[in-house]
């Protein structure tokens, strides 16, 4: 029959082109280079993470820190019930042992050790658990707040292993990554995944610049390295974003370069030594960007400048749009923030900027930031309590649901901000508000809508004379970065 002449022609046509697509195939796969199989080997193993794991583990140590709160005392519990296992981290008399869990690793021979600072701030005593189970007790040589990085030391006879700094610029969204740590105490955990993001600003501080990662982080994998497939460490497991507790594949990791850089100052000085410009930087907004002949807002906006500062000796001016430092293109104002930082005291560096449609240039000697005054805490500001009588307050009143007071000595002092700061202190914020994880206590609200604020009343104005279906833009102060929010009424 006709259909089934033309069947058997079409079923010999699809024969000769599979042969002629395996063919072609098999030769593409023969003509392939080595490096190209070899890459792929090594980016996706075939039989798993095992032999990287068995190779990096030894250097991975379980941080115990054991803090002392004298003149606590803690409710007796019964002996046996359902909470005795609390009872081996308290004691019930005049004082309380608390006890916790981190991660850390190994990055020389001789026992230096790299964690979080959160891990062992406030401890008494701070040990190093190693895989086999032996304790040592560590020094603590040297800590930064600002990059949330704490540096060890323990004392051991015998060289250790240790694993080496991977350069973290030259990770890419989808590679494959393990953490190694001791999620919950459990110790010894190797989970895996990949770079979800890069250069993440989560605000827990100024030199946010995060690796996003879906490998299983949880309580207990803080201080813990974050490897790529060459079993080098790309970065310190520092925070994880998470509704339950738990992970939710939502994990950050402080880039290596950030935290090599920190680790190599306190190694040779005992603490971190910045670059200092005198700038208040913000972002460049789209009509900036067009007065400035830009074709896209890039750069750092020049906000204020501090009186004989480095800025101020080269001629830059608020307004100004820095677009080059020391020959790195600078593409936002916490690029510039870290590029400062890390470059060396008293350095000479050129610096080309945009003010109005002129392009300018200026040679700035960069000098030592002075951080000894008391930093914030990483997660956000104490705030003083209502009833304590601690500090004095200026006018305070309610703004979208938040707490906003008048600035006054007593507050500047208590939030750590200094003289230059204007606007209104956020005191509190309301947990359902939609302020809440947008702005936090010790923030300061410069304006709203554009609008300058230093008082109460004239921001309370300027929300109830906005459009009521459209968000409120804020121009907020934090530790002298300015970033604007958005915020919904509730």
């Amino acid at each position: 029959m006709p259909g089934c002449g033309f069947g058997m022609r079409l079923g010999s046509m699809y024969r000769l082109i599979s042969h002629l697509m395996a063919a072609l195939c098999v030769g593409v796969l023969a003509t392939a280079s080595p490096a190209w199989a070899q890459n792929n080997a090594a980016r996706y193993p075939a039989e798993g993470f095992g032999d990287l794991a068995e190779r990096l583990m030894p250097a991975v140590v379980n941080i115990a820190t054991t803090q002392r709160i004298d003149g606590v005392g803690q409710p007796p519990r019964p002996r046996g019930g359902p909470g005795s296992r609390l009872d081996e981290l308290f004691d019930d008399r005049n004082f309380n042992e608390v006890s916790s869990l981190g991660s850390g690793f190994i990055v020389t021979a001789q026992g230096v050790v790299v964690t979080n600072n959160h891990v062992i701030e406030g401890a008494d005593q701070v040990e190093v658990v190693f895989q086999d189970g032996e304790r040592l007790k560590a020094e603590i040589i040297g800590r930064d707040q600002a990059t949330d990085i704490a540096v060890l030391k323990v004392n051991t006879p015998r060289p250790l292993p240790f694993v080496r700094f991977g350069d973290a610029n030259r990770t890419r969204v989808g590679d494959l990554v393990i953490a190694i740590g001791n999620p919950f105490g459990l110790g010894g955990s190797v989970s895996a995944g990949i770079v979800s993001a890069r250069n993440r600003n989560i605000s827990a501080g100024r030199y946010d610049d995060f690796i996003q990662t879906d490998a299983a982080i949880n309580r207990g994998n803080s201080g813990g390295p974050l490897f790529n497939m060459q079993g080098e460490v790309i970065g310190v497991n520092t925070a994880i974003v998470s509704p339950t507790g738990g992970s939710v594949g939502v994990g950050f990791a402080a880039p290596a370069d950030l935290v090599q850089s920190v680790v190599n100052q306190i190694i040779q000085f005992g603490e971190t030594r910045r670059g200092w410009l005198g700038v208040r930087i913000g972002l460049v907004s789209q009509e900036a960007a067009q007065r400035a002949g830009l074709q896209r807002p890039r750069g750092a906006l020049v906000t204020s400048i501090t009186p004989n500062s480095p800025a101020a000796k080269a001629g830059l001016q608020p307004g100004d749009i820095i677009l080059t430092f020391d020959g790195r293109d600078i593409t936002e104002g916490r690029n510039l923030t870290r590029v400062v930082a890390d470059t060396p005291i008293n350095k000479t560096v050129a610096v080309e900027y945009a003010r109005g449609a002129r392009r300018l240039n200026a040679n700035v000697t960069v000098l030592r930031l002075d951080e000894g005054r008391p930093a914030p805490q990483r997660l956000g500001v104490r705030t003083p309590d209502p009833g304590s009588g601690e500090g004095v307050r200026g006018s305070e009143g309610r703004v979208l649901g938040m707490t906003l007071s008048t600035l006054t000595p007593q507050l500047r002092q208590s939030f750590a901000l200094g003289p230059e700061a204007r606007g209104l202190v956020v005191v509190a914020v309301d947990a359902g508000a939609d302020a809440a994880g947008k702005l936090q206590a010790g923030d300061v609200i410069v304006e709203v809508q554009f609008t300058e604020v230093e008082t109460v009343a004239q921001a309370q104005r300027v929300v109830q004379q906005a459009p009521a279906s459209r968000p409120l833009l804020l121009y907020v102060n934090r530790g002298g970065d300015m970033t604007f929010r958005s915020v919904k009424r509730r």
